[in-house]
């Protein structure tokens, strides 16, 4: 892997998560972990101090958790890391608040080394963590915020937009969107750049909330 190393911040309060998570991530060539906080102030502190390129955030935290860590890192920063956070149970409703503070996606404790190298690369260039059945569960689980009327932005899309934000929610990456619809990737590139403009999300994983927030997807 060429150019600079991902830059890793882990965030828990379990040393031996942490120790875990060096040991799995320190053996990656082009990934390396440079800090490390045990609450979710010091996670802010630490972010700010380093500033990595993907902050591994465990949601349940001493002094303040992992979605006001979140958002307080998101909000102070000019160009913020990717927040990934770390989760015992999918289904846990820190997880649907943590992706709509602004996560870029969520991974499991029990996660296999593979996974967890997959996830740092992969939010580190920019994509979505998303695992779509659950993020389908949480929504649906969440349905009581959805709006009285679709927000102006759902009339905005076009119908190709439409689909495109259909696919994100359905955890299709960009290719694989070109590819479901026969077109180039610049092209998937910049329909999906469309949609998060229209939606105003941060990122795919914004977009995919709003989505259901907004009643443009209905799970189940």
């Amino acid at each position: 892997m060429s150019g600079a190393p991902v830059r890793v911040v882990l965030a828990d309060d379990e040393r031996m998560v942490r120790t875990a998570l060096r040991v799995i991530l320190d053996a990656e060539e082009g990934i390396e972990v440079v800090g490390e906080a045990t609450t979710g102030a010091e996670a802010v502190s630490v972010v700010r101090e380093l500033r990595p390129d993907v902050v591994l955030m465990d949601v349940r935290m001493p002094e303040i958790d992992g979605i006001r860590a979140t958002e307080q890192i998101l909000a102070t920063l000019e160009d913020p890391p990717r927040i990934v956070v770390v989760t015992t149970f999918e289904n846990d409703a820190y997880v649907y608040d943590a992706l709509h503070a602004g996560a870029a996606g969520f991974l499991l404790k029990r996660a296999a080394a593979e996974e967890l190298v997959q996830a740092v690369r992969l939010v580190a260039c920019g994509d979505s963590l998303l695992y779509p059945a659950a993020v389908r569960t949480l929504a649906a689980e969440h349905a009581a915020r959805k709006p009285a009327r679709a927000p102006a932005w759902v009339a905005r899309l076009t119908d190709r937009e439409a689909d495109v934000l259909r696919l994100m929610a359905a955890g299709l990456t960009n290719a694989e969107i070109a590819g479901r619809l026969s077109v180039g990737p610049a092209t998937a590139k910049t329909h999906v750049a469309a949609v998060l403009a229209k939606t105003g999300a941060r990122d795919r994983t914004q977009a995919v909330i709003a989505a259901y927030e907004s009643g443009f997807i209905t799970p189940g």
